[in-house]
């Protein structure tokens, strides 16, 4: 299960969750309002390797980390 940061634009609050499905969208536990998904840019696989540059970090529509 990949560990994903996100945001919530109204209040701002900053979390990390495990997500099983991104075609969920998680809520804020501050305010209720729906999260949006930050990208750092830096995606590891689960063997600690790190991903190519050009990693947008949206793992649903890669074709896999060279």
């Amino acid at each position: 299960m990949p560990l994903f940061e996100y945001e919530c634009k109204t209040c701002g609050e900053k979390i990390e969750l495990f997500v099983k499905s991104q075609a969920s969208t998680p809520l804020c536990k501050k305010c209720g309002a729906p999260l949006s998904r930050v990208y750092s840019g830096k995606i590891y696989g689960a063997t600690g390797q790190k991903c190519g540059k050009g990693c947008s970090g949206d793992c649903a529509k890669c074709s896999g980390c060279k």
